[in-house]
């Protein structure tokens, strides 16, 4: 059986660069989706934040976004219009989601990918940052 993920990514997000490398460092080519360019549909983004074990406010992004120009810290809003607001303007979708067979995770910082990718490291892993996530052995070290 072949492991399958997809990643919700942006090419321009440090987080989302090291969560696909280290994707593709387990031997997984996932399906990328620049949601930039290609947002999820209201249920697709329903279902990842559910999954995610989020709730939708969790899931908003507010660094480098019009969050507070929208006015999305009001807390009488509702999540229709927390999820209307990220569909309309995607950049607001905190990224990146990845989804495997084993969970979808929210994947910041860029290790949480490891609770939902299979162990088949074999070797070191480290961000851009040179942060080392595994060991020469592709064990955990975070």
């Amino acid at each position: 059986m072949s492991f399958t993920a997809t990643i919700y990514h942006n090419p321009a997000c440090g987080t989302s660069r090291n969560t696909l490398a280290l994707i593709e460092h387990a031997g997984i080519a996932p399906t990328v989706i620049d949601y930039l360019k290609t947002p999820p549909s209201r249920e697709t983004l329903i279902v990842l934040i559910r999954d995610a074990g989020l709730t939708v406010r969790a899931a908003i992004r507010e660094k480098g976004t019009p969050y507070a120009e929208l006015g999305l810290d009001d807390p009488a809003l509702t999540d229709d219009q927390l999820l209307d607001a990220m569909l309309e303007h995607p950049i607001l979708i905190n990224r990146p989601f990845v989804v495997t067979p084993l969970g979808t995770r929210l994947c910041r910082p860029s290790e949480k990918a490891l609770d939902i990718l299979p162990d088949t490291f074999s070797g070191p892993f480290a961000k851009e940052d040179g942060e080392l996530i595994l060991d020469d052995q592709g064990k955990r070290l975070v």
